[in-house]
C-alpha cells in the first residue's frame, strides 16, 4: 500500500481586472480552494472554485480519512469522503471540498505511476477542442471586442463563448447587440456559442 501522508489546503483570492458578471452574478474576485496531497516524496494537487469556508472543512473534515489512505486505490478514498460528509450534507461546501480533493488524489496517483492523466484515464480522442471563454455581461464594446480578437486573431482559438442574459434575461436587446459584436468581430475565422 503506498499511503497518503499529508493532506493540505488553502484559499487564494484572486481579484479580477474589472466587475464580471453572467445573467445571474455580478463578481469582482474568484475564489480558489487548493488541495495537496503527498505519498512517498510525490506530491498531488488539486483546485476548485469554492468559499475559503472549504479550507477548514477539508482540514477539520476531511483530511482523518484521506491520510493514511491508498494512494492508488481513489474509489475508496471518494467513497470514505463521503460517508464523513453524511452529516454535512454531500452538496455546497462538501461537495466542493471532496472535488478538490479527489483531483488531487488522481493527480498524486498519475505522478506515483510516472504518467499523465491522459494515459490514467484513457484518451476519448487524439485532441480536445479549446475555446475562448469570457465576454462577461459587464464588459463594454471595447473590452468584450478586444478580448475576442485575442482569441480568434492573435491565438488562432476556433471557439468563443460569451455571456448573454444580463439582469435575468432582461436586456434583450443589449444581448442581440452582443452577440453580432461577436459575429462581427470573429468574422468567419471561429464559431462561437452564448451562454
Amino acid at each position: 500500500m503506498t499511503a497518503i501522508r499529508a493532506v493540505r489546503a488553502a484559499a487564494y483570492r484572486v481579484p479580477t481586472d474589472q466587475p464580471e458578471a453572467d445573467g445571474t452574478l455580478v463578481w469582482d474576485a474568484t475564489t480558489l480552494v487548493v488541495t495537496e496531497v503527498d505519498a512517498e516524496e510525490i506530491v498531488g494537487t488539486g483546485w476548485t472554485y469554492a468559499p475559503a469556508a472549504a479550507v477548514s472543512f477539508i482540514t477539520e473534515t476531511l483530511a482523518s480519512v484521506v491520510t493514511g489512505a491508498d494512494a492508488l486505490d481513489i474509489p475508496a478514498t471518494w467513497t470514505a469522503m463521503v460517508r464523513q460528509v453524511r452529516n454535512a450534507g454531500r452538496t455546497g461546501i462538501a461537495g466542493y471540498a471532496i472535488s478538490a480533493l479527489d483531483v488531487a488524489l488522481w493527480d498524486l496517483k498519475a505522478r506515483l505511476l510516472g504518467m499523465p492523466l491522459v494515459r490514467l484515464f484513457g484518451a476519448a480522442r487524439p485532441d480536445v477542442p479549446v475555446y475562448g471563454s469570457g465576454g462577461f455581461t459587464t464588459y463594454g464594446d471595447a473590452t468584450t471586442g478586444a478580448q475576442l480578437r485575442q482569441w480568434v486573431h492573435k491565438q488562432g482559438i476556433p471557439r468563443v463563448k460569451i455571456k448573454i442574459g444580463e439582469s435575468s434575461g432582461t436586456a434583450a436587446d443589449r444581448d442581440l447587440h452582443r452577440v453580432a459584436l461577436a459575429r462581427r468581430v470573429i468574422g468567419t475565422a471561429a464559431g462561437y456559442r452564448v451562454a
